[in-house]
């Protein structure tokens, strides 16, 4: 098995260059093929479009149940190379098996280091959140040579969007209905993660392709448990047009709602500041699931307590 040992800056391998400055430096072929059954404007898929590019034909998935098990329906699959499906809870443990595996056939001399693979966990926010959290805990101890990708919808949007730990305050979902919508708040899962001290921890969206592409570049320059969690707009979920998918993606970055950061070496750093945040009503408007906030008529409190949670989490950033 391949591991790491720490501290934290032995995980890296190589020093990072980073290609990508402009759009015109992004992939212009797509490995991921067309004609899935996922729903239209899928904001996790834009984001996995986009990784797949980058890492190129040898990489493994391991898909957890969710949304993007429909990716593969049998017998035929996107893919152009390996694709594992899991359980919800068990994905790590199939990225462990797929990692020795590969590593003693290398040992062996049956795979040459160019045949070596990246395995990529891909799974939605209720694994990552909640059921699947206790086996990606033990697989950052264990110091598993893998990436790990969280599209995250904000529920359980693969089975009707039911309420995740994952799920905004006031959202409304299939089981989080009436006047005020989700009572509870979203999890803090860069935190989490990032207190295992892995090599590394990222937010993402594929709304935001250069700073995603940049930070796909730097995790392929390390080795050890690379984590990144990607806003994935939900048209299904959240209740609106597929063709805002990007709009809202945007908002959510230029509002705060969802801050881009990054933690290495033990230390967080925010890859995109907004100069001027927009209001979260902004962002909250465009989507069915808050639509309760400003019709009948507006709910003032509710609104400000959103945009004072934002305000909050914002003003020790740009103290710095």
């Amino acid at each position: 098995m391949r591991k790491s040992t720490r501290p934290e800056s032995v995980y890296m391998t190589k020093q990072a260059t980073v290609h990508f400055h402009r759009m015109k430096d992004m992939p212009s072929t797509h490995l991921l093929g067309t004609g899935t059954p996922m729903c239209a404007g899928c904001g996790g898929l834009e984001t996995l479009h986009t990784m797949y590019d980058i890492l190129g034909h040898n990489t493994v998935f391991v898909n957890a149940a969710g949304c993007m098990t429909l990716l593969s329906v049998y017998p035929f699959t996107p893919f152009r190379g390996g694709w594992l499906y899991t359980s919800m809870a068990s994905a790590p443990a199939g990225a462990q098996g797929v990692r020795d595996a590969v590593d003693i056939l290398m040992k062996k001399n049956k795979l040459s280091a160019q045949e070596d693979v990246e395995v990529v966990v891909v799974t939605g926010d209720g694994t990552a959140y909640g059921m699947g959290m206790s086996a990606t805990s033990g697989a950052m101890d264990r110091n598993l040579d893998f990436i790990y990708l969280c599209y995250d919808n904000e529920g359980y949007g693969n089975t009707g969007q039911q309420y995740s730990a994952a799920t905004p305050h006031a959202a409304l979902t299939s089981t989080s209905k009436g006047s005020h919508g989700y009572p509870g708040y979203k999890k803090d899962l860069f935190a989490i993660w990032a207190a295992h001290n892995p090599a590394y921890v990222a937010t993402v969206i594929g709304a935001e392709p250069l700073d995603l592409a940049k930070k796909i570049e730097k995790l392929q320059t390390l080795t050890g448990p690379r984590m990144l969690i990607s806003l994935a707009p939900c048209p299904t979920g959240w209740d609106y047009d597929p063709e805002l998918s990007v709009e809202i993606g945007r908002l959510a970055v230029q509002t705060g709602v969802w801050p881009l950061k990054e933690y290495i070496d033990g230390e967080v750093r925010h890859t995109k500041i907004p100069k001027q945040r927009k209001p979260v009503e902004e962002y909250l408007q465009l989507q069915g699931r808050f639509r309760h906030l400003f019709e009948p008529q507006r709910d003032e409190p509710g609104i400000a307590e959103i945009q004072a949670r934002v305000d909050d989490y914002w003003k020790p950033v740009v103290a710095k």
